[in-house]
C-alpha cells in the first residue's frame, strides 16, 4: 500500500503543470542517482571491510545457527558438515544420514513421499550438494562416497501426482508402482540440471553430463548424455578415457 501511495506521488510530482514540483522531482531524481566521488583507495578499503564483514557474519550464522538447525532434521550425520547459504528445507517422514565431510547447499529440498514406510536417504563421505538441487525420496535413495551432485539436479524416487489425469485432477497421489529407490554408486558426477528417474542406479564413477534426463540404469565408468542419457563415452577405472 506505502509503496503504491509513494509511486502515486512521484508520478504526480512528475507530469503536475506546475513548473517548481516537476523541478523538485527531477531534483529528488537527482538526489536517489547521487554517485559520491570517492577516492580509489577509500574504495578499495570499503570493498575490503564489506567483504571481512560478510564472510564472518556468514561463517558465524553458518556455524552457530544454520548447521545446528539442519542437524536437528538429521537422523545421523558425521564429521565435517558444511553448509553453505542458508538451512536446507526437509519436508515429509524423511529419515536423512550424512557421513563425514559433506557439502550441502542451503538452497537443497529434500523431501518424502508421505505415504511411504521410513522413507530413507542415505549420505556417503566427502559428498557435494549443489545449489538449488532436489531429493524426493519415495522409498530409499542412495548416495554414496565422493559424489558430486551439481546445481539444481533433481533426483525424484516420487512424482507426488498420480499418472491418471482424473485422480490427478482430484488430488491423488501417485501409486506404488510409479515409485522406486535410486542409487548413486562411488564417485558419480552428475552435472547441472541432471535428473534420475526412479529406479534408477548409476554405477560408479560415471558422468552424467548437463541437462541429461537419465530413464535407465547406466553402467560403471561411462559418460552419458542426453534425453533420455546415452552412453557416449568409456572410461576407465582412474576416470580416464579408454584408447
Amino acid at each position: 500500500m506505502l509503496v503504491q501511495q509513494a509511486h502515486g506521488v512521484k508520478d504526480w510530482l512528475k507530469h503536475h503543470n506546475n513548473p517548481s514540483l516537476r523541478r523538485l522531482f527531477r531534483l529528488l531524481k537527482a538526489v536517489r542517482a547521487c554517485d559520491l566521488p570517492t577516492p580509489k583507495i577509500l574504495n578499495k578499503f570499503i570493498g575490503a571491510l564489506y567483504g571481512v564483514t560478510s564472510s564472518l557474519v556468514s561463517n558465524v550464522t553458518r556455524v552457530l545457527i544454520h548447521t545446528p538447525a539442519f542437524k536437528g532434521k538429521l537422523d545421523g550425520y558425521g564429521r565435517g558438515l558444511y553448509l553453505f547459504g542458508g538451512v536446507p528445507f526437509v519436508s515429509g517422514p524423511l529419515s536423512i544420514t550424512l557421513g563425514n565431510d559433506c557439502r550441502v547447499s542451503g538452497q537443497t529440498t529434500f523431501s518424502a513421499r508421505p505415504q511411504s514406510v521410513h522413507p530413507q536417504l542415505i549420505v556417503g563421505s566427502n559428498v557435494d550438494i549443489g545449489w538449488q538441487s532436489t531429493i524426493a525420496v519415495g522409498h530409499k535413495i542412495l548416495i554414496g562416497d565422493n559424489v558430486r551432485i551439481a546445481g539444481r539436479a533433481f533426483l525424484f524416487g516420487y512424482s507426488g501426482h498420480s499418472l491418471d489425469p482424473v485422480l490427478r485432477a482430484e488430488g491423488q497421489a501417485d501409486l506404488d508402482v510409479d515409485v522406486g529407490d535410486i542409487i548413486l554408486e562411488k564417485d558419480v558426477w552428475l552435472g547441472t540440471n541432471v535428473t534420475v528417474c526412479p529406479n534408477v542406479t548409476i554405477g560408479e564413477g560415471t558422468i552424467v553430463g548437463t541437462g541429461s534426463v537419465v530413464t535407465k540404469s547406466l553402467p560403471p565408468f561411462v559418460v552419458a548424455v542426453g534425453n533420455p542419457a546415452k552412453i557416449v563415452k568409456q572410461l576407465n577405472g582412474n576416470g580416464g578415457r579408454h584408447a
